[in-house]
């Protein structure tokens, strides 16, 4: 099927309502100096896009195993009910034999007016299926050792050092790799049959997911496990081998989409460590190809500014425009008011597009931020993620400039300067001094969109000051400039008692008020300390000192490193969204790691909240 490249229904009204008409100001960021002037010289108009707008947009068509377990799924909730029932569990069973066998005896299962009993749901289950998660077998890290060799040499505090060792210990509980069985009877299993064992998040996140798994290496590089390390981005190389991108997650109903690309992050951070130059040269062909799959097709978006240049810019799109199957009988009853069937394919394809974005749920895709049926992650132009591509672009060019290669060298250099021109030019927003979304008109066909500044959404988010994360300054203008992004942040909201909010719509979505994410924190904190400033680095600090504490004090009290915080009071823990509180975890381990080795604790300060 073929759509146009804008197809989401939202009334273009309330954009415009929401987003009021605001100027921009110019930046430079990263590495480059910051110069208007030179930018401008350096980077010529964009060439225009095709002279049709209609571009192919075919949905991934799902698989057997997925179809039959989503109805079990669907089946499942009428017996259970829908307290503490998790739909995810259902398209992660593991078959014992093949579908057409398990299938037969599903459809026998006797009901009772049209309801499967309890008990032979159970049995059903326990006769056809292994558990969710018995597909991943746990295997221990060969790299692991209880105390590394100058492990956090900035820590002090010995009460801190306890804590920052049992972190440590979590990835061997952790570490997990592909059965055989997947391997034997890969139609019997929704997990993708990895090459290499893996971290996984925790909980019910049971296999590798990608855009978590950047902070997880952050945090294995500390622990010195640099084999774990390099299996795990060897693992997301083979997923865009077989499929052209990385996908979401490791498991067959996550082909449809991926999560912010941060690959090419995680195989500098790597090779920053270790020097090793032939794992950069087996890896280089993946993150090319990966890169082809964000700038172009579907996720591809040109936008005119109001000097007439033209810039390539990206977007989250899910090739999907069914529910979930693994939240299929949530996206159903979200999806229930709508009353025809191509409005809740739309639907269907904004949340899946709005899971690509990692930030699921969040008013920020939303044109009402109090209601879901109101995503419009396709029609939004994201800061954060031209970010990341900005810095794949710089990766690159880096990796081919270390191998020789002048010629992709110069590619990704000169499409590097491209993209930092056109998120000064499309993003950047001078009242503010933040960097803000940009909205795309819903109903129309243009090849190129036309630069409005009230298209910018200038609602608060920690998004706004995501760019920061790749820019470097030294000069004195440049000094004023973080100047004023440091007083816009401190201004905004954003920051808490416990760490940085996510936005500041307290709605109920995960990734919104009060909530605060390990990913967020460590990107705002290292774009403050590397700015040059010394009022942002001590910021940082402050942030990074927060951070910790709560993670230490909900630690104290729960045992448990957990997915996401309520930074509103240290130590606690957040909530919210469409699944319960998961621990774990991943990600919240790797962020903590990385700022103990970067802030370290002094031996006399104090880890205990502070009332």
């Amino acid at each position: 099927m073929f759509y146009c490249i804008l197809k989401s229904g939202k009334p273009m009204a309330v954009i415009k309502h929401l987003l009021p008409k605001m100027p921009y100001l110019s930046f430079h960021f990263s590495f480059f100096l910051f110069s208007t002037l030179l930018v401008m010289s350096v980077i010529p108009p964009r060439a225009a896009a095709s002279s049709s707008c209609i571009v192919d947009d075919r949905t991934y068509s799902t698989t057997p195993l997925v179809s039959f377990l989503q109805r079990l799924q669907s089946e499942a909730l009428k017996t259970l009910g829908p307290s503490s029932f998790d739909p995810k569990f259902y398209v992660d069973l593991p078959l014992k034999k093949d579908l057409s066998l398990t299938e037969a005896a599903f459809w026998k299962l006797p009901r009772v007016k049209g309801i499967i009993p309890e008990n032979h749901l159970h049995r059903f289950l326990e006769a056809y299926f292994d558990d969710a998660g018995d597909d991943m077998v746990y295997t221990e890290p060969e790299d692991f050792v209880p105390e590394p060799v100058e492990f956090l040499p900035k820590v002090f505090n010995p009460k801190v050092r306890v804590w920052a060792l049992e972190v440590h210990s979590l990835w061997k509980n952790l570490s997990r790799r592909v059965s055989d069985n997947v391997k034997k009877y890969p139609e019997r299993h929704t997990l993708l049959p990895l090459p290499e064992p893996v971290i996984i998040p925790g909980s019910r996140f049971r296999e590798v997911y990608y855009w978590d798994s950047y902070w997880i290496i952050r945090g294995l590089l500390v622990s010195k496990m640099y084999d774990t390390a390099k299996a795990i981005v060897n693992n997301l190389v083979w997923l865009v081998d077989a499929y052209g991108h990385v996908l979401n997650g490791a498991r067959v109903y996550y082909a449809n989409r991926s999560q912010p690309p941060l690959l090419s992050s995680m195989v500098m951070e790597i090779y920053t460590r270790t020097g090793d130059l032939e794992f950069v040269r087996k890896s280089l062909p993946s993150l090319m190809k990966e890169y082809t799959f964000w700038i172009s097709g579907i996720h591809k978006v040109m936008i005119r500014d109001l000097h007439g240049h033209k810039h390539s810019l990206s977007r989250y799109y899910a090739r999907w425009n069914k529910p979930r199957p693994e939240s299929a009988t949530i996206d159903e009853e979200s999806a229930s008011k709508f009353l025809n069937d191509s409005d809740k394919e739309a639907f269907y394809r904004e949340v899946a597009s709005t899971a690509e974005t990692g930030w699921d749920f969040s008013s920020r895709w939303m044109s009402n931020s109090f209601d879901l049926s109101t995503l419009s992650t396709t029609s939004i132009v994201p800061v954060d993620l031209n970010t990341y591509l900005y810095k794949v672009e710089v990766d690159i060019a880096f990796f081919a400039q270390q191998l020789g290669d002048i010629k992709t060298y110069e590619k990704f250099f000169k499409a590097s300067k491209a993209r930092q021109f056109a998120i000064r030019s499309i993003f950047w927003n001078a009242e503010m001094n933040q960097w803000l979304d940009y909205w795309i008109r819903s109903n129309d066909c243009e090849d190129v969109h036309q630069f409005e500044a009230r298209n910018q959404n200038d609602r608060i988010f920690a998004s706004n000051f995501i760019p920061m994360w790749n820019w470097k300054h030294s000069s004195g203008e440049n000094s004023i400039m973080v100047e004023r992004i440091l007083e816009s942040f401190q201004k905004s909201g954003l920051l808490r008692g416990a760490g940085i909010v996510t936005s500041l719509s307290n709605n109920g979505q995960q990734w919104d008020f009060p909530n605060g994410w390990s990913p967020l924190q460590h990107i705002i904190i290292e774009g403050l300390s590397n700015s040059g400033s010394k009022a942002a680095w001590e910021l940082a600090q402050d942030i990074a000192v927060r951070w910790i504490r709560t993670n230490y004090a909900a630690y104290n009290t729960t045992g448990a490193m957990h997915e996401k915080y309520d930074v509103e009071g240290c130590g606690k823990v957040g909530g919210g969204g469409e699944y319960k509180p998961q621990t774990g975890f991943g990600w919240s381990n790797g962020v903590l790691l990385a700022l103990l080795e970067e802030f370290g604790w002094p031996f006399d300060k104090d880890i205990e909240c502070r009332s």
